[in-house]
């Protein structure tokens, strides 16, 4: 079977996670820091907090910010669940903006007329989660001027996005945005096996997110209520998590990070063949911006409209029945039964809806072979009919 996404793990990765297994330190020890300053450097932004979850760092974010009961999180339809349960981890509510259609990501448009809908009854949101699809950045300076008129935070979902740029500059630098946060998943740019970063500029920020990832437990005398009784000493200081991540894992991001760029690359010569195999069809494709340059976790085509959900299926079916791996990203979040039991309905965000009856996802890594492509695209013609 050929994946749609498969992580690439090199002997000098392996090296570098043996170097750590003979040390002395398997969990907080110094790789972290190593590896959070190194994605920080590679990003142009001041802080990383790296956590054992992009997940994590969502939530871990969001509480940085202050969201509690009785605020508002929005976010997009079109994404994988976290980006709208790290709100209710928090115990707000969580609305959705539909995409814009050519490019799969948050619509600033329909995000400016909700804003001034919302603005009249007094839900306007705490904060937004824009994500970043298939390695895309969203239009963030327009989100961002959003959010001076309205008031709102910005958590960047960027974790298909790190190697990506946004107006000539890397994702997850925060020059539109509050907080970005990178998954380092074994199908994402690059891997730690499991893993997350939280990227600000916001030193603050930072501490508190550092604070909340190791259950809320400090050993700076400075941060502590009352005085230290020694060098022993700690307190809990406030209610946080096991979110933290491992030596043993920060290694392998250590070593990954080193290939972002070239991994990036080759994932844009692989959608470049993609492009050109399906230019004379009516298959669409996710449309790049110019003030944007994706890292291309993703591949999505689109089917033309019209395409019943049976022959969807049926193309789905055929393509895995030959062996090649596709996959479907994502369903609308809003469609789910935990959501519906919020009181979402199918219809509340139909160009989200539209895009999730026409869409496919290709297999795309930066390992796969010009031969094995070939199949894809051969398979993908042939049970298509196009």
């Amino acid at each position: 079977m050929i994946p749609y996404g498969r992580q690439e793990v090199t002997q000098e990765d392996i090296d570098s996670v043996v170097s750590v297994l003979q040390s002395d330190f398997l969990t907080q020890g110094p790789t972290i820091p190593k590896f959070e300053n190194g994605v920080a450097n590679y990003c142009r932004v001041k802080h990383g907090v790296a956590t054992n979850s992009a997940t994590s760092s969502l939530h871990v974010a969001c509480l940085a910010l202050g969201l509690g009961e009785g605020d508002w999180l929005w976010t997009t339809p079109i994404a994988f669940v976290a980006s709208a349960n790290c709100g209710l981890y928090c115990g707000a509510k969580v609305d959705f903006v539909d995409i814009d259609p050519p490019t799969f990501n948050m619509c600033p448009i329909a995000l400016g007329h909700k804003l001034q809908e919302a603005e009249k009854t007094g839900r306007l949101p705490k904060i937004v989660v824009p994500v970043h699809m298939c390695g895309q950045s969203c239009d963030m300076e327009s989100i961002h001027k959003l959010s001076k008129q309205y008031g709102f935070k910005i958590i960047e979902d960027a974790s298909h996005a790190i190697g990506g740029k946004y107006e000539k500059e890397p994702v997850g630098n925060c020059a539109f945005s509050d907080i970005a946060v990178f998954s380092f998943h074994p199908v994402k740019i690059m891997t730690t096996g499991e893993g997350g970063m939280a990227m600000t500029n916001s030193t603050e920020l930072a501490d508190t997110m550092q604070l909340l990832r190791s259950h809320g437990v400090t050993r700076d005398a400075s941060k502590m209520i009352g005085d230290s009784d020694g060098g022993w000493y700690y307190q809990q200081v406030a209610l946080g998590f096991n979110y933290r991540m491992t030596d043993i894992q920060a290694a392998l991001g250590v070593s990954q990070l080193e290939r972002v760029d070239a991994n990036v690359i080759r994932r844009h010569e692989i959608a470049r063949k993609y492009d050109e195999a399906l230019l004379d069809t009516s298959i669409t494709r996710q449309q790049q911006r110019q003030d944007t340059y994706s890292a291309y976790h993703l591949y999505v085509i689109n089917f033309e409209v019209g395409i019943t959900t049976q022959e969807r299926s049926r193309i789905y079916t055929s393509m895995r029945e030959l062996g090649i791996g596709v996959n479907l990203h994502y369903i609308p979040i809003h469609t789910q039964p935990y959501f519906k039991a919020l009181g979402f309905r199918e219809g509340d965000f139909p160009n989200a809806e539209q895009y999730y009856n026409r869409a496919l996802t290709l297999p795309l890594y930066p390992n796969l072979t010009p031969p094995n492509q070939a199949i894809c695209i051969e398979s993908l013609l042939q049970v298509s009919n196009i």
